[in-house]
């Protein structure tokens, strides 16, 4: 399954390209734009393991900073900065991850 099977190229390549700049990154904007608010609760469990790389059952601070690669393969990485503060927004437990259950709630806070 491909990002594209669950949200709309076209709603992707907008959300991608409002934050081309760097430090522009804000989660919730993103997450509006792309389409994700607005998607049940199992299709985010889907489009977290997309952006579970590893397969883990986590998204690991490495793996965030390259978040919009998963929507976009030609999307920038995040800073340093963007992927501390959104680990920080996502990681509700401390466990310096953010796991499937933690990634839905951010999607359904933003």
């Amino acid at each position: 399954m491909s990002m594209t099977d669950l949200l709309h190229a076209e709603d992707i390549k907008k959300a991608v390209g409002a934050f081309t700049a760097v430090d522009s990154f804000d989660h919730k904007k993103f997450f509006q734009m792309v389409g994700l608010k607005k998607k049940s609760p199992e299709d985010v469990k889907k489009v977290f393991h997309i952006l579970d790389k590893d397969k883990s059952g986590f998204i690991e601070e490495e793996e965030l900073g390259f978040i919009l690669k998963g929507f976009s393969p030609d999307a920038r990485d995040l800073s340093v900065k963007e992927t501390k503060t959104l680990l920080a927004a996502g990681d509700k437990d401390g466990d310096g991850k953010i796991g499937a259950d933690e990634f839905s709630t951010l999607v359904a806070e933003s």
